[in-house]
């Protein structure tokens, strides 16, 4: 008896992995590891015997080649165990929609959260599916144990059907995707395959190879406090320089609010704030890796400028590299992009081709020597309480990874 997607989707998202960016450990929860574990237990179930989980918490295993045959390269399926930690993780209650009408899907646990067909031309080109959600509470976690469902169901089918010719595959599970440490650790060597598909995007037929290019951009404003009772001519409020910082940042342009399409941003998304000091955090996103360089300028002259206004406040800036643009390896690498794309129409779907505006581990992968260019999961409304999948959605995902097995058996070069 198989095990749908949908069957190990309703169990995984029950386990809370929303990963801690605060939190040094790799993985950065527990739960993901509670999952990993899982994940393990089930690959071996199936009778793989190489599952291994490491140190950091990711695990590989392969599906043993069915045919084989001389110059088949081993290729890859990846997707993360974490959720994002902008929204809560835990008690997630899955709650299935058999055969949505189209009609306004009410979230049960806060019915403020309503998902409506007239609203998301996603959702309404799904009526006659089974929609899954969340309860209204909790983010649903469709990112991306959609994916890890989809993959571990693909292996199963894999392995009851070695009638399907296809050389060794293997899979791979990563922590920490969401605060953007999903690659740290991933042994591209041990991991050993030509090229993967990170199995992590959005509507059905979605082939995403290209991708933002993305720093962190973090700058400190450091004060002096003291009684504010006392504080004339003392007081340094490094709040104050901050939030000047905030206003100065561009309003009606370069934001992810008034952005679309090829268009980068910078992004202030997080702040600790104190009168002796305030940290504020900026993405910097944009497909041109070149133009980052022209947003760092702006940030760093907009941050001293305010610093400035404050007499006594000191300002530090520091500029992480984040991941770059997949699309500047996978443009070297056309087969892998076209394997895809022939899998997808193999199993009735026009692929649907657009840059991702964010990144996946394939960003950093593809960088690392692994190209990784992303398939749809069915993920949407990502990060948020109405967050939702399609189950026919996974079950087209599930059709072709186990469609590109063979298109990489048949023409491997």
């Amino acid at each position: 008896m198989t095990t749908s997607a949908l069957e190990r989707f309703l169990r995984y998202v029950t386990i809370d992995t929303r990963a801690d960016d605060s939190s040094p450990a790799c993985p950065s929860t527990p739960g993901q590891l509670e999952l990993m574990r899982l994940l393990v237990t089930e690959l071996r179930e199936l009778g793989l015997r190489d599952v291994v989980l490491d140190d950091y918490g990711y695990v590989m295993a392969t599906v043993p080649a069915s045919s084989p045959k001389p110059g088949v390269p081993v290729v890859g399926f990846i997707a993360h165990v974490d959720t994002s930690p902008e929204m809560i993780g835990a008690g997630v209650r899955p709650i299935v929609h058999w055969n949505y009408d189209g009609r306004d899907i009410v979230l049960p646990d806060d019915p403020s959260m309503i998902l409506s067909s007239a609203s998301d031309s996603a959702l309404a080109a799904r009526v006659g599916d089974d929609i899954v959600t969340a309860s209204g509470t909790t983010l649903l976690g469709a990112d991306d144990k959609a994916g890890v469902a989809e993959i571990m169901a693909a292996v199963e089918y894999l392995v009851q059907h070695p009638e399907i010719p296809h050389g060794a595959i293997r899979i791979g599970f990563t922590p920490d995707e969401e605060i953007g440490r999903g690659a740290d650790h991933f042994d591209v060597a041990r991991f050993g395959a030509v090229c993967a598909y990170t199995v992590d995007g959005g509507s059905r037929g979605e082939l995403e190879h290209a991708s933002f290019s993305a720093d962190l951009f973090t700058v400190v404003f450091k004060g002096f406090n003291t009684h504010p009772g006392y504080a004339k001519g003392k007081m340094v409020n490094a709040i104050r320089a901050a939030a000047d910082f905030i206003a100065s940042l561009p309003r009606t342009e370069m934001t992810p609010e008034t952005t679309d399409g090829g268009e980068g941003f910078v992004h202030p998304y997080d702040v600790h704030a104190g009168v002796d000091q305030t940290t504020v955090k900026v993405l910097i996103r944009d497909f041109m890796t070149g133009e980052l360089g022209t947003k760092r300028a702006l940030l760093e002259f907009l941050a001293r400028d305010a610093g400035a206004r404050h007499p006594g406040c000191t300002v530090e800036t520091t500029v992480t590299e984040q991941y770059r643009n997949m699309g500047e390896v996978l443009e070297r690498h056309p087969t892998v992009v076209e394997h895809a794309r022939t899998a997808m129409r193999r199993v009735g779907i026009e692929p649907i081709e657009r840059p991702i505006r964010g990144g996946t581990d394939g960003s950093r992968l593809s960088l690392m020597g692994l190209p990784t260019p992303n398939l749809f999961a069915g993920e949407h409304n990502f990060h948020s309480r109405v967050e939702w999948v399609s189950s026919q959605d996974m079950d087209k995902a599930v059709e072709v990874i186990v469609q590109l097995c063979p298109v990489w058996w048949e023409s491997p070069a």
